[in-house]
């Protein structure tokens, strides 16, 4: 089966090239496709703090696409895991997905603070988030997931 997206909206204004940590204080633009959307498709989206953002991680190289496990990273001393078990960029489908939060809009676009994306990726979709879509009772995570976060949203 093939399934075919077009994408709805692009990053501007955030970083130009893809780096592992310090995400939490960049701020980026999303511009909707003025082909397709107009200013009331983000009617009421500053009612949420936050967005979902769906997107296509376009600077994958193709070669680099990992199928089955790896190092979290390439790090050794973290575990050998499959690549359902991370998050990392060099997926199977290229799809991402981020959390990040709102600071205001203006015609066609959406200032956000806190995306993990760079300049120029597509966006296929955007979400408000709305608590009662986050998991429900304590989230499970190994140390090195933790460890990997330490220093993905600040410098510390």
């Amino acid at each position: 089966m093939i399934i075919a997206l077009t994408p709805i909206a692009v990053v501007g204004q955030g970083r130009q090239t893809p780096e592992d940590d310090n995400w939490g204080e960049e701020e980026a633009v999303i511009v909707l496709d003025p082909e397709r959307f107009s200013p009331e498709s983000l009617q009421g989206i500053e009612d949420f703090s936050h967005i979902e953002v769906v997107s296509w991680m376009h600077q994958v190289e193709q070669e680099k696409i990992e199928y089955k496990s790896r190092h979290p990273r390439g790090n050794s001393d973290w575990p050998k895991v499959g690549i359902f078990a991370q998050r990392g960029r060099e997926r199977p489908n290229q799809i991402g997905t981020s959390i990040c939060q709102i600071l205001g809009t203006k015609d066609l676009m959406i200032h956000v603070k806190g995306l993990d994306l760079i300049h120029g990726t597509p966006i296929l979709d955007i979400k408000p988030v709305i608590s009662g879509f986050l998991p429900q009772g304590k989230v499970k995570e190994p140390t090195w997931a933790k460890e990997i976060m330490k220093r993905y949203w600040s410098n510390a």
